[in-house]
């Protein structure tokens, strides 16, 4: 599965006061600035990422399975740690969300979903996503999935959501196929993985394909 890099990320705070004022002005919800909805869908349930989770994560993120394609993840607690704080910094200043992902019935989260904007005012953002081995295939990504593109959309006021995936990680770009998304590119030699640069498929969503999307799937999203 294809994930933003968590340490980028947090090294990201001065990248974020560099950025020039865009000419495309976009209308946010300022609620989730100040504390992210917990949502709710079939399987899992999706709320911020929090300090109590930092153990569990680290074991979902450091597997041999899922760290194939993403970038290196803070590999000690007190790194996430720092993460979580930054992530949560970031959210208050409306560039970030974090969100992991908690089966019903569960506590520990198995995975997580990130959205960062790419311009102020978030009209253009960019998510990711990693989830452990044993909820492949399960639906859990694509009810997750769901909920955090109605929630980049309708909440943030996100025009269009992009991703990206190594060619190589068949599953992670099905898993985008699958939600919607639509190809648009290979970018070549753009992330380095484990050493070596690889090719990444660039994925988008545009909010006027989402929701003839939904007018499909119908409401499936509770909010708390």
């Amino acid at each position: 599965m294809k994930m933003m890099s968590l340490q980028q990320e947090f090294a990201g705070d001065a990248l974020v006061a560099m950025e020039q004022p865009s000419a495309t002005t976009t209308t946010t919800t300022a609620d989730w600035r100040l504390s992210v909805p917990t949502l709710s869908g079939r399987l899992v349930t999706l709320r911020e990422v929090h300090v109590d989770d930092a153990e569990a994560l680290i074991g979902v993120l450091t597997s041999e399975a899922v760290a194939r394609f993403i970038s290196p993840a803070p590999a000690s607690i007190d790194s996430f740690l720092r993460f979580i704080e930054w992530a949560q910094r970031e959210r208050a200043r409306g560039t970030y969300v974090c969100f992991v992902v908690v089966p019903h019935g569960q506590s520990a989260p198995v995975g997580l979903f990130q959205i960062r904007q790419l311009e102020p005012g978030f009209a253009t953002a960019e998510w990711g996503f990693a989830l452990e081995s044993a909820a492949w295939g399960t639906g859990m990504f694509e009810d997750g999935a769901r909920l955090v593109v109605d929630f980049a959309f309708d909440t943030v006021g996100v025009h269009r959501l992009e991703a990206r995936a190594a060619v190589v990680n068949g599953r992670g770009n099905g898993a985008l196929r699958k939600i919607g998304a639509v190809q648009e590119a290979v970018l070549r030699r753009s992330f380095l993985s484990h050493g070596e640069y690889v090719d990444q498929t660039l994925w988008s969503i545009l909010d006027s394909d989402w929701r003839q999307t939904k007018a499909v799937w119908g409401p499936k999203v509770l909010v708390h």
